[in-house]
């Protein structure tokens, strides 16, 4: 099907038409003709390249009774995503080709986003042994990045060969950064605010030694490494000094990359205090210090991404005492108006603000995760994955309306900026006038 979508602004600021025709954006320019499109009023709108999600999970398989591919792929559809990758800790885990290729053929098969499979750096995130990297990779997933997520590769010496073994095929390893023997028991940040409600501290420490002890390995060994979820102010100058060593920009990706979540970015530990395990998440939810610390590195470019960490939990696993509460958050359909929120606080202009936008959750984590046919400003021949986003609407969270399975979103009643019009994937519309297509 084609789509001529008319009048959008574009991240550059000017206004034009596009064509989307075969997959691919075939015209951008003024008072374009097709009889034989789907005519989108794009007025007043933006269109970002689609967003891309280097950290998200999906649950499928093993926890279908919390999320779904497809459910998953909804949810991310209608937050202007494109393409997300699924984190391993699946049930079984995601460490064989063929199970990474089941993940890749269920997105391909429900169609709404490009689903990437991150694989298991160690088998059954034992962190014993290394697991099929490198079948992985060969697989028809083309798995690149590679991932213990929810749990750190701590053993030093299988980092080190995890680093040297993905750098074969130009892939790249994101840890988990925290120290398991500096957080056992821990259930939220350490601070004032656990030591009034007398819950067990979880030190900053934790995640910015692990930052340090691998920023180290992988430049030994001149390998690419991401952080995931960053979330303190002592990880962000730790990052900010390794950024400036040569070594970083030796290849065409950076071979030092970080992301954080949006959580990370507005909500601070003093939630915690009504003991409501909405709020429960890994790495924990810090101090007003340490978010503004992240958003300045936002802006700054010392931490490359926003993602999402999206992890949705039955209600079961969320519904009960704080220290049986699973940890995490849903992220996927809220993610790019907290970030738009986060920057129009920074006071930038607002040409500033959709620009940080398409770089910080599209162009960079596509580079990351090697997506060739995501990322790309619309001009003629590029893929046509794009988003249209009302940036004057606003819009107050609903958990109940939301397409994840799960409801536990720590947003539920705020008010956020901007809306999702439309999301394509391929060409095709996903979403349309704010609502899935399927």
């Amino acid at each position: 099907m084609k789509y001529l979508i008319r009048g959008a602004r574009l991240v550059g600021g000017e206004c034009a038409d596009l064509l989307l025709r075969d997959g691919a954006v075939a015209q951008v320019g003024t008072g374009l003709s097709a009889p034989d499109a789907a005519v989108v009023d794009a007025e007043g709108l933006v269109a970002l390249p689609g967003l891309v999600d280097l950290h998200t999970h999906l649950r499928e398989p093993g926890r279908e009774d919390a999320e779904t591919i497809e459910s998953g792929s909804r949810a991310a559809a209608l937050g202007g995503y494109t393409a997300v990758c699924a984190m391993a800790n699946t049930d079984p885990v995601a460490d064989t080709p063929a199970l990474v290729e089941q993940v890749w053929r269920r997105g391909r098969a429900v169609g709404l986003v490009d689903v990437q499979p991150v694989g298991a750096v160690t088998v059954g995130l034992a962190g014993e042994r290394l697991a099929a990297l490198g079948d992985m990779a060969d697989s028809a997933a083309r798995v690149r990045i590679f991932s213990d997520d929810g749990i750190c590769v701590h053993d030093p010496r299988l980092m080190r060969r995890a680093l040297e073994y993905v750098k074969a095929f130009d892939g790249v390893v994101a840890q988990h950064a925290e120290e398991p023997r500096l957080t056992e028991g821990a259930q939220m940040h350490e601070g004032e605010v656990a030591a009034r409600i007398g819950l067990a501290g979880w030190p900053a420490v934790a995640e910015e030694a692990i930052i340090a002890r691998d920023v180290l390995l992988a430049e030994h060994v001149d390998s690419r490494l991401h952080v995931c979820h960053v979330s303190t102010a002592g990880s962000v100058e730790i990052l900010r000094h390794a950024k400036r060593r040569p070594w970083v920009d030796r290849g065409p990706v950076p071979r030092l990359t970080a992301e954080v979540c949006p959580h990370h970015l507005l909500l601070t530990h003093e939630l915690a205090a009504g003991y409501d395990p909405v709020y429960k998440v890994n790495p924990p939810l810090r101090t007003a210090e340490d978010v503004a610390a992240l958003r300045a590195a936002l802006v700054e470019g010392v931490v490359d991404v926003v993602a999402t960490d999206h992890a949705p939990h039955a209600g079961h696993d969320k519904e009960c005492e704080w220290a049986y509460a699973r940890p995490g958050m849903l992220g996927l359909e809220t993610a790019l108006s907290i970030v738009v929120k986060v920057l129009r606080e920074a006071d930038l202009p607002e040409a500033t603000v959709w620009e940080l936008v398409a770089r910080r959750m599209s162009r960079t984590p596509a580079r990351i995760a090697g997506l060739d046919a995501h990322g790309h400003d619309p001009a003629p021949g590029s893929p046509a994955n794009l988003t249209l986003v009302d940036p004057a609407a606003t819009r107050t969270v609903d958990a109940g309306g939301l397409a994840s399975r799960s409801r536990n979103t720590p947003y539920a009643g705020l008010e956020l900026p901007g809306r999702v019009v439309a999301t394509f994937l391929h060409g095709t519309a996903t979403v349309l006038d704010g609502k899935a297509c399927q």
